[in-house]
Formats: C-alpha cells, structure tokens, sequence
C-alpha cells in the first residue's frame, strides 16, 4: 500500500473539500483515464484495490499509471475512551480527490478502448466516489505532465531547427 517515507508533521487536520482540481486535471501519460466528479478521501487501500482490478483484467499488459497519492495522515481514537486526552494516532493514508481530478491513467498498444473501459469499470467499483472514463482524442498525445501540446510541438520544431543548422 502506498504511504509516504516520512513527513515533516505526524498529524494533520481534517480540511474541507471545496472547488475543483485545478492541477492534475488533464491526461498526462496514456490514453485514456479516470476522472473524478466528486469531492472525497481515497484511501490507500482503495487506490491497492483499484490498481489490482485494472492490472487483472488488462493480464498485465500495457501501462497504468497511478496520479494519485495518499499523503494525508487520518487520525482515530481507541474505541470506548474517554473525552480530552488529545488527538488520536495515524491509522491510515488518504488522497483528496476533487471533481476533475485525474486518478488513474491507462496506455500502452495492446490496450484498446474497450478493453481500457471495462478495466476502469472494474477499478471504479472500489472507489468511495463517482468517476467518468475519459479517453484523448484519436492522433492526440498526451500532453506529459500539463505541458500542453502547443509547447511540445514548438520545442520538436526548434530541436529540428538546431539540427538542420549542425549540419550545414
């Protein structure tokens, strides 16, 4: 399961889940992806769980990414303690998913549409939260981390320029 190596604070407070994503939002590695549409804790079991349904049914081929990371440290106390006595230990590692957030991504050649879809169908079951099947546009690439492709293109065509110049 996934949790950090270390932090620099043991325990955290439990925030609000407000607004969207406004990073992590676009398809960065693979073709096709699953988006969130609500506002939720991921625990680090339930990103083990999903993981482990897609890969099944994709019998390990192709490539899936995990977008997601659980370093959210969740307190609890004992069960029939009494009030005061301070915050509870860390039980377990959560991500915040927002609505548009990228959780999972999926590529490779052997992986198609259908076959893409219906492994993110199986993972979506595991989730706490609603989530969509987006796939890039056909002859699209991914856009490697929110650079978009307008700036990849012109980086390609200056590598292609430095080179011509070399030559001659």
């Amino acid at each position: 399961m996934l949790s950090p190596k270390r932090t620099k604070f043991r325990k955290q407070q439990r925030g609000r889940m407000r607004g969207v994503a406004t990073r992590g939002n676009k398809i960065a590695f693979g073709q096709f992806a699953l988006q969130a549409q609500e506002c939720g804790w991921i625990t680090s079991r339930q990103i083990e769980a999903s993981r482990r349904a897609m890969t099944r049914y994709v019998k390990r081929g192709g490539q899936i990414w995990i977008r997601i990371f659980p370093d959210k440290p969740v307190t609890m106390r004992p069960a029939e303690t009494r009030m005061g006595s301070g915050k509870g230990n860390p039980e377990f590692w959560v991500a915040v998913a927002k609505p548009g957030r990228i959780l999972f991504e999926m590529g490779g050649e052997e992986i198609t549409e259908s076959i893409a879809k219906e492994a993110m169908r199986l993972a979506q079951y595991k989730l706490p939260i609603k989530t969509k099947f987006v796939a890039l546009p056909k002859g699209q690439k991914p856009t490697q981390a929110g650079k978009s492709s307008s700036i990849q293109e012109s980086n390609e065509s200056e590598e292609a320029s430095v080179t011509t110049k070399e030559d001659s």
